[in-house]
C-alpha cells in the first residue's frame, strides 16, 4: 500500500503542484497523502498564475500552494516518488541514493515520456503540459 506520493519538478511552482493537485483530487477517496517540492524550488512563493489558471479551467484548485525545496527526508519518507524529467530522477538518486527504487517518470506508462517545463511560456504551452500531466495521473492513479 502506498501512503505517500512525493511529485518533484525544479521550481515546484507549476508542474509539480498541478500532479499534486490532480492526485489529490484522484486519490481523496483513498487517504493518500500527496505532496510536492522542487530541486531548485521558488521557496515560499505561491503557484505559477497561468499553471494555476489552466489547473481552474479543467477543475481543479491548489489556493494555499507555496513553493518548497526538496530535501532527503521528504524523499525517504515518500513510498512513491515522480517526478517530470529524467535528470530529475537523475538528481533525486544523487540526493538520496536509497530511492532509486520508488523513483519514477510520471510518463512512465506513456513509454517514459518527459514533461517540458512550461515556465515563462504561453498558455498554450501550459495546455500541452497539462494534458501530459493529466495523462500521467490517470495512468498512476489505477497503478497506486
Amino acid at each position: 500500500m502506498f501512503n505517500k506520493i512525493l511529485v518533484v519538478c525544479v521550481g515546484n511552482i507549476c508542474r509539480s503542484p498541478t500532479v499534486e493537485a490532480l492526485l489529490k483530487s484522484r486519490l481523496a477517496h483513498r487517504g493518500i497523502d500527496v505532496s510536492s517540492a522542487g530541486l531548485g524550488a521558488l521557496v515560499d512563493k505561491p503557484m505559477d498564475s497561468t499553471a494555476l489558471e489552466v489547473l481552474r479551467d479543467h477543475g481543479g484548485d491548489l489556493p494555499d500552494h507555496k513553493g518548497r525545496q526538496l530535501t532527503r527526508e521528504h524523499l525517504q519518507q515518500a513510498d512513491v516518488i515522480l517526478a517530470m524529467e529524467k535528470r530529475h530522477v537523475e538528481r533525486i538518486v544523487e540526493m538520496a541514493p536509497e530511492v532509486r527504487g520508488k523513483t519514477f517518470l510520471l510518463g512512465k506508462w506513456q513509454n517514459n515520456q518527459e514533461i517540458s517545463d512550461p515556465y515563462r511560456q504561453q498558455k498554450v504551452a501550459f495546455e500541452h503540459v497539462y494534458q501530459l500531466m493529466a495523462q500521467g495521473v490517470d495512468s498512476w492513479s489505477q497503478k497506486l
